[in-house]
């Protein structure tokens, strides 16, 4: 990267912490006002940047739409693909990927398990919101008023003698799962099905989607789906890495 690029480039997060005259941005880059100047108007130019009546500078209004056009922009499902498929590839199960949109959590991607016995979980198709992992994990970073308020709305179905069976207890399992940063569901929507998943977050933090590691008893028990927990961890935050641009290199494990 060339000099001036790299200084050019400094002078953001200078003012994202807020604005600054000329002197402390030459100051701060160690460089003659006049070059300091020459990139402001430069920055100025391309909207990234802003000059104030009192003189000083502060991030442009063109910075701000271009990262929401990108936020806007990116694939969450073709970025976590990858992941996805080499996680399944390693440990054979079956690997869902689920966002939560107007009140529903749905599957958006499926890598099916190598095993005969199959998942009848299919992509679009919304999942059992009070017992599924994905749908802990989502629901357990809404703000607090709005997680109150999707609980008290919902029906707790009996699927199993393990499913959550009010809204009282979902409120405090999904506190755990806020605490815990990963999310269960063992034997809640069928008692033959276990399964267990993590959160994949974007720049600001916040879950944007949720992954898990489904399979029945048949083929591994519930404790031992739970030793697979590191790895899907793992892949989550690369996944988390990447679709928030903080990866410097693609790492599917």
């Amino acid at each position: 990267m060339s000099q001036t690029v790299d200084r050019a480039l400094s002078i953001l997060p200078l003012l994202a912490r807020g604005p600054a005259d000329l002197g402390q941005v030459a100051d701060e880059l160690g460089v003659h006002k006049s070059t300091a100047l020459r990139l402001l108007r430069t920055l100025h130019e391309h909207g990234l940047v802003h000059r104030q009546q009192d003189q000083r500078y502060r991030l442009g209004a063109r910075l701000f739409a271009l990262a929401q056009e990108a936020v806007e922009n990116l694939d969450v499902r073709e970025i976590a693909h990858p992941y996805l498929a080499a996680l399944n590839e390693r440990i054979g199960h079956t690997v869902h990927l689920a966002v939560y949109e107007e009140g529903e959590v749905v599957y958006i991607d499926k890598v099916e398990s190598r095993y005969p016995v199959r998942m009848y979980s299919r992509i679009g198709k919304p999942v059992a919101i009070t017992v599924a992992a994905v749908a802990k994990l989502l629901l357990a970073d809404l703000p607090e008023p709005e997680r109150r308020a999707v609980a008290a709305k919902l029906d707790y179905p009996p699927y199993t003698p393990r499913s959550t069976p009010n809204a009282a207890a979902f409120l405090k399992e999904l506190a755990t799962v806020r605490e815990q940063g990963w999310a269960t569901d063992l034997g809640g929507h069928e008692e033959s099905i276990n399964c267990v998943g993590a959160p994949i977050r974007g720049a600001d933090g916040r879950v944007v989607a949720a992954m898990s590691v489904s399979a029945p008893n048949v083929v591994v028990t519930a404790e031992e789906l739970l030793t697979l927990l590191p790895q899907v961890r793992r892949t989550a935050e690369a996944i988390s890495r990447e679709y928030s641009g903080t990866a410097p290199t693609k790492d599917n494990g």
